[in-house]
């Protein structure tokens, strides 16, 4: 059964190889949109003193499932954000750049805390994948074909005992035999002289 399991456990393994790897690019590229982003906040630090954080929020993220090689990951199908309403006239006019901004920022830090424990959650099933397909190939398979050896040979072992032993009684079933016959041919000689 393992043997013909472990191809199916491969394939998986590979599978979940493939998918770290994307997980790995998204991350790093998440990464790089993020610190471009935080670059451009940088450039407007001095207004950011002026500007009031509470106006943007996260108010809900969706989340979607996907099985990928038999692990349940989340998926991030939408984030809202919630804008609170400003006054256009009293607000400096960079506001709106600013609100756009930290709409770009939350919802990259959202994707990417996404995009970490998905990574996560699949480096643990390859972890484990791995695991049962080392744990198949060096020791369970060679076990179970050694012990399958080992009952192969005392069987065999068994079987030419019983053909040693069938021989022995044979041959002295024979013996006897002969010897009864010699020993009444013996008898019949004598009561004839």
């Amino acid at each position: 059964m393992r043997q013909r399991t472990l191809p199916i456990i491969k394939s998986k393994e590979t599978a979940l190889r493939l998918e770290v790897k994307k997980c790995k690019d998204e991350a790093a590229e998440l990464d790089k949109k993020l610190e471009r982003q935080i670059a451009g906040y940088e450039s407007l630090y001095a207004l950011w003193g002026e500007f009031d954080t509470s106006l943007v929020a996260v108010k809900d993220v969706e989340i979607e499932r996907k099985k990928i090689a038999g692990v349940v990951i989340p998926i991030l199908a939408n984030i809202r954000l919630d804008v609170k309403p400003f006054g256009l006239f009293s607000a400096p006019k960079w506001y709106f750049d600013g609100i756009n901004l930290l709409q770009g920022l939350a919802k990259t830090a959202v994707e990417h805390e996404f995009v970490m424990a998905k990574l996560g959650l699949l480096e643990h099933a390859r972890k484990k994948t791995t695991q049962k397909v080392n744990l198949f190939e060096k020791v369970q398979i060679p076990g179970f074909q050694e012990a399958v050896r080992k009952i192969k040979r005392f069987m065999e072992d068994e079987e030419n005992l019983s053909k040693s032993s069938q021989k022995i009684l044979k041959s002295l079933q024979e013996k006897r035999k002969n010897a009864e016959q010699e020993s009444a041919k013996n008898e019949g000689k004598e009561s004839v002289a």
